[in-house]
């Protein structure tokens, strides 16, 4: 099978995830790598050039073309990965794809910082009931902190052993007892 630069192009653009609350990170890593591969980013590396005036040259025509053709095709390859119910206005207001994304990032730093909070409090708020096996309960507050990480909130590994340790029944006392003597010197 022979890829035409149409066929690849459009591979390209759907190789884009579609955006939703949790996948920023990933999507606006994919959006730029494809934007880059297709050589569409020189509006997100390069300032817009001065707008053109009667003396301007024709490098400065082609420059100021070339520049609007990058942001325009680049505003719908955007704009083609976000769900339309999640874009609402945010397109009428911007005219670039740079301050597009840069408000964007805002909004969903906001949210991380939302989620990291919400699974901060489960973290610190398990329990374990005595249903089910110790060992997956164990691994779901891995879990947890592994997302935690992903966030940008490194909780250390004894941190993680004394939530366990505090999240358990009382029945489990001599297993405390017995981890917090391995900790005495």
């Amino acid at each position: 099978m022979v890829f035409t630069p149409a066929a690849n192009i459009t591979a390209s653009i759907n190789s884009i995830p579609m955006l939703n609350g949790t996948n920023f990170k990933a999507w606006q890593e994919s959006v730029m790598i494809t934007l880059r591969v297709m050589d569409l980013d020189l509006a997100l590396r390069v300032s817009k050039p001065a707008n053109l005036i009667d003396k301007s040259t024709s490098d400065e025509k082609r420059e100021l073309e070339k520049w609007e053709k990058s942001n325009h095709i680049s505003l719908v390859v955007i704009k083609r990965a976000i769900p339309e119910a999640f874009r609402g206005t945010m397109f009428d207001q911007v005219d670039t794809d740079k301050t597009f994304l840069e408000d964007l990032e805002k909004r969903f730093a906001k949210n991380e910082k939302a989620i990291t909070s919400t699974i901060l409090a489960k973290l610190i708020s398990m329990r374990y009931t005595g249903k089910g096996n110790i060992r997956e309960y164990i691994m779901k507050m891995s879990n947890l902190t592994s997302k935690l990480k992903a966030l940008k909130l490194d909780l250390s590994e004894n941190l993680l052993v004394h939530l366990v340790l505090i999240s358990l029944l009382a029945q489990f006392s001599q297993l405390k007892v017995s981890y917090n003597r391995l900790l005495v010197p």
